[in-house]
This record gives structure tokens, sequence and C-alpha cells, in this order.
């Protein structure tokens, strides 16, 4: 599948690589040697968010958004990548590295050892998502490459706006990577083992939601994943007379933030204590409304790492660690995921029902009571919340039904609902007017890794 606009650029570009004004893409690739060219969306949150790591179900877009991956297998046994746009964000636009160096004496490096290595420059740590995959690959498919690497990434999908550039960013390189290698991966290992990538190289928490829709997804279809810890639930048709779109806050989101990871732990610290009070085991989502009523006060507001690691000694998440130093809050992480697992059953339900006026009404309730519970969690910002506030004004009578902040709050990018046409950039306008930034709407979708597949491309280069 290569009718895709950006594909079509992009095999264009390959096919004039020589004369690419990047110096270290023009070098990279031998016109002798095919080419293997993939392709991974970004994501819209529209309901479930930062509870997917608690388990929940969550409702996700793949975006017209995409990055584009080109490798090409080469004798030298050196990973080399070039990342096109890389230097106008600060950093090196190329990275190389020894396969000796990943997989030294031919034995994968440990996690941490990996971590670290690619964490020595801050310039070159985006290659993390790439070759960090070539780890992972070594390590839990007993990958052995007997052949470097040569890799091209391209990418369309905004960094820090909450739309899963990295996610894409690993899919796409890691499906490309088991193409050439001949790793038979279906798209559901693709994406938790990209989530690997992330948590263990890259060192970044995230849950696995970003990576099942950058893999599994399907062009105008949300993705229903329930993430315990990937269970695909198929994908859900968007009604021919509503639409999605995403506005940019032009407020700088990552995953990795300090916000983020401590509304991360303080969810797994008021599973752990509920672990007692109820006796529950497992996914913080599984706890009913109902049932986390009867022991709300059990509870705390805000416990020390220090108070809680004496008294429970840890949590079940592999992934962060308890600070003791560190005061965390725990009552509203730990109701978010309970409340939002309820939010998008019955948002899902909604949407498969006939739709009438009244049902889009509460689906945007329903949106905006995720989007206060995120503020009430300490990710909220001040440029999200105005840009749900001013959808909120315009209203039904505008078309427009819900917004909320997506994926990992603070900042970042609204997830919007309305009735198809409606003057979505109305609110854009006003927002950019308000705030002097230019204005900037996700809208459309395209297929995920595994629904494009790949092309094998030989360049005629001159």
């Amino acid at each position: 599948m290569s009718a895709l606009p950006d594909v079509e650029s992009f095999l264009g570009d390959l096919a004039r690589i020589t004369h690419h004004p990047e110096p270290a893409a023009s070098a990279l690739f031998d016109p002798a040697r095919e080419v293997i060219v993939t392709r991974a969306p970004g994501r819209l949150d529209l309901m479930g968010g930062i509870a997917d790591y608690s388990g929940s179900l969550v409702l996700q877009w793949p975006l017209r958004e995409a990055t584009l991956a080109a490798l090409q297998l080469d004798p030298d046994p050196r990973v080399r990548v070039v990342s096109l746009g890389a230097d106008a964000n600060g950093r090196d636009a190329s990275f190389e590295i020894g396969l000796d160096a990943l997989l030294p004496g031919g034995r994968p490096l440990d996690y941490g050892e990996a971590r670290a290595r690619f964490a020595r420059d801050p310039r070159t740590h985006w290659a993390a998502y790439v070759a960090g995959g070539l780890v992972v690959l070594a390590r839990e498919r007993a990958l052995r490459p007997s052949m470097g690497l040569r890799v091209l990434i391209r990418s369309d999908v905004p960094e820090g706006k909450g739309v899963s550039s990295s996610a894409a960013l690993e899919v796409a390189a890691m499906h490309a990577m088991a193409v050439a290698f001949g790793l038979a991966l279906d798209a559901r290992e693709l994406a938790v083992l990209c989530q690997k990538v992330e948590n263990l190289v890259v060192g970044a928490p995230c849950g696995v939601m970003d990576q099942m829709t950058s893999a599994c997804g399907r062009a105008g279809e949300l993705l229903v994943l329930l993430c315990q810890p990937a269970e695909l639930r198929g994908t859900q048709r968007v009604p021919e007379e509503v639409e999605i779109w995403g506005i940019d806050s032009h407020e700088r989101h990552a995953v990795s933030g300090s916000d983020y990871g401590r509304v991360r732990v303080g969810a797994f610290m008021g599973a752990r204590i509920l672990a007692d009070r109820l006796g529950h085991e497992g996914y913080l989502a599984n706890v009913t409304p109902d049932e986390l009523a009867s022991v709300i006060e059990d509870l705390p507001e805000t416990i020390t790492g220090s108070q809680f690691l004496e008294r429970y000694g840890g949590t079940a998440d592999s992934v962060t660690r308890v600070d003791p130093a560190q005061t965390y809050a725990v009552r509203r992480p730990a109701s978010h995921p309970v409340h939002e697992h309820a939010r998008v059953q019955e948002f899902a339900r909604r949407l498969a029902a006939p739709l009438t006026e009244g049902t889009l009404e509460r689906l945007g309730e329903l949106m905006y009571q995720s989007h206060a519970s995120y503020s009430a969690c300490g990710l909220g910002s001040a440029g999200t919340d105005r840009l749900v506030a001013l959808v909120r004004e315009a209203g039904p009578r505008s078309g427009l039904y819900g917004a909320k902040i997506t994926g990992g709050g603070s900042g970042g990018t609204v997830a919007v609902l309305g009735r198809r046409g409606a003057d979505i950039r109305a609110i854009a306008d006003a927002y950019s007017s308000e705030t002097g930034q230019p204005s900037r709407i996700f809208s459309g979708s395209s297929p995920g890794a595994a629904a494009f597949g790949h092309v094998r491309f030989r360049a005629t280069l001159d």
C-alpha cells in the first residue's frame, strides 16, 4: 500500500536521495541494495488517556500524520540513523553506533546499560527510539543481526503535542527491522515490544495505548483497547455525521515529565492500598466506582514516599520507583482510572447506539468530565483549559459537543468531538488570537503500521 500522499512523497525523496540537501541523508543508501519503507501514524486520544497504565478501556484515533522509516541492510556492522529535520529541533541529525556496542560479544546490552548508553548525549538521545528497537529485538526475540543498518526517518507527527510522536517513531523503525530481518511480528507484539523500547531503553513510563494505536489502528476507526495489558477489542466506526479533531495548545507535553510520573506513581500507590482495603489484586480500573466510594476515605490525599514504603513496601509498577523524599498525591490519581474506565465504557456503548442529539450531548459531557479529572490530578494546563472552554462556549448550537486534554496531559493537544463540518477553525482561530500562537488542527485518519504493511524500494540514483 503506497497510495498515501506522504508515502508517495517519501518514495520520491528516496529516488532523489543523492540530491538531498541534508548531507548525511544523501550519503546514506547504497543504490544497489533494496530499501524497506514502513509507516506508522500518530494518535489522538479520544477517551482513556492516562488510565491505560491502570488497565482502562481506551478509545484511540489513528491520525493522518505519520512517521516514515526507510531501512537498508548494510554489510558494515554499524547502525546509521538519519532523522530529517532533527537539527531544526536542536539535535544532531545523524547517529551512528557499532553493532558490537549494542551486542558486545554477541550478547545484547541489558536495558539499564542501553538506557545509560543512549542518555550520554542529549543531542542524539532521540536515536534510542530507533536503535533501541534492535536491543529489544535482540533481548526478546533472540535477534542476532549479522549485518548493519542504514535508517532514514521522516516524521510529520509533531513532537511535544501529546499525539504520540515517540510511538510512531518506535513502531515505524521496529517494523522496518522486523521486515528486513525476516522476523514475524503480529501487530500486537510489535506494539508491546515498542512499549519496551520506550519504557526500558528510552526510560519514559508510558502505557501501551500509543504503540497499539500506531501499530494496530485502522483508518477512520477508533481503536478499542482494554489495557490489561493490551487486549484488542477491535475497532469502532465513527458515525458518518460525527467528526473528531485535535487542536494544538502550543504548550509542550512530555510523557517523561515529572507531573505525569508523579501521577502514575500515585495511582499505583492507591492500587496497593486498595489491595489491602478491598482485597483487590490486579488492575486499578477493575475497581468499580461504588467499591471505591466505600473506601475512599482510606486513600490519603497525599503521602510521602518514605511513609508509603515503610507501610506498604512498594508498588506493582515495573517502570517507576517511589522516591522516599517525594510527596505524592494518591486519592485523585487513584480515583481517576476507576471513573475513567466507567466513562469510556459508557462512551463506547453510546457511540455504537443510534445517534441522537441527547447522545451527542452525553458523549460531550463524558469528555468534559475526563478533562476535569485530569486537572484534578494536576495534569491540566492553562492552554488546554482555555481550548476546552472555547469548545464548551460554542456548544451544540455550533455543532461542537465535547473536548478534553489528551494523552499524558500537562499541555499538548485537545481532542474535540462534533458534527461533521462544524467550524472547528473558529475555535482554533479564537485561541490563536488570544495567545498569539499559530493554530494547528489535526483532522483525518490513516492506517496503522500493520494495515499499511511495507514497501520494498530500489532507487535509480543519478
